[in-house]
């Protein structure tokens, strides 16, 4: 590709040896001028000796800091102005690569690879993306297709003004696709079509799974915390006012917990309101 050499691909690695040994080859082939950096997150395996035999700088921590953590140290690291991310499992293929840049190139900030239903690992985890896409579409206004998908190009400038909002763990691709809607940084998705990892997968779905629950409010309050709270507040609200009516009406009287509701209800929506300040404070230096 022309414009390969302006092209930093990053990919976080944990014990990913066997999958390694096939994708960094079929990389390089495909962009022999583009910077590949392999962040090896503590593994124990032979990550560090495959990727030195195939020529790509390696970064290495000392123990496992996570995916997000891995994500920020290539980031940091690398030199060209436009950053790759992509999985070191196999997942993501390098012919994608390419036409993942050739959509950048029509003028995105960040273009995202989304998943087809059948390529995802699995039926709970189809339901939770679906699930996360639904909410996160409602929340920013926009049509997003795969929040969760860690297969994205972007402007390296702007990705880093956002560095310090991305979590340790795995929930890196949500914070950064909501920072760039709400920075007004523009976005777009592409079709891919996700190969199956060889070896264990990383992500514990009962472990992960209160993570991601939480990621549904980690949404909200990167891009507009209103949308959250002020729902809430209206649930407090009703629930006191059909409570009061209820007691008023039955025993003439207004209750201590109809007091709790209506504050309850303040509470929150004045909750939100600062949120929603906080968040503004946030994005104020995003050009």
């Amino acid at each position: 590709m022309a414009f390969s050499d302006r092209v930093s691909i990053i990919l976080p690695a944990k014990n990913e040896a066997v999958n390694l040994k096939k994708l960094l080859p079929e990389l390089r082939k495909t962009l022999p001028d583009a910077e590949i950096i392999v962040v090896n997150d503590g593994s124990t395996d032979d990550t560090v000796t495959i990727c030195e035999t195939n020529g790509v700088k390696v970064l290495t921590h000392q123990y496992s800091k996570g995916n997000g953590a891995s994500i920020k140290t290539g980031a940091r690291a690398a030199t060209n102005e436009i950053l790759v991310f992509m999985d070191g499992d196999g997942q993501h293929k390098p012919a994608d690569v390419v036409k993942l840049l050739e959509h950048f190139h029509e003028g995105y900030d960040m273009v995202v690879g989304a998943r087809s239903a059948a390529t995802q690992a699995s039926v709970s985890r189809l339901v939770a993306n679906s699930m996360y896409n639904k909410l996160s579409s409602w929340i920013a206004g926009q049509k997003i297709a795969d929040l969760t998908s860690g297969f994205r190009a972007v402007n390296g400038k702007k990705f880093r003004k956002f560095i310090y909002l991305l979590p340790n763990g795995f929930s890196y691709p949500t914070t950064i696709t909501m920072a760039f809607f709400r920075a007004g940084f523009s976005v777009s998705y592409m079709d891919i079509e996700a190969g199956k990892r060889e070896g264990k997968s990383h992500i514990s779905l009962v472990k992960d799974g209160v993570r991601f629950f939480l990621i549904i409010f980690k949404i909200g309050t990167l891009y507009s915390p209103l949308k959250i709270f002020l729902p809430i507040a209206f649930v407090f609200f009703f629930t006191g006012l059909a409570y009061y009516l209820y007691t008023f009406l039955q025993f003439h009287t207004f209750t201590n917990m109809t007091g709790v509701l209506f504050i309850s209800s303040i509470i929150v929506f004045l909750i939100g309101l600062v949120s929603e300040q906080v968040t503004t404070l946030i994005y104020k230096d995003s050009e």
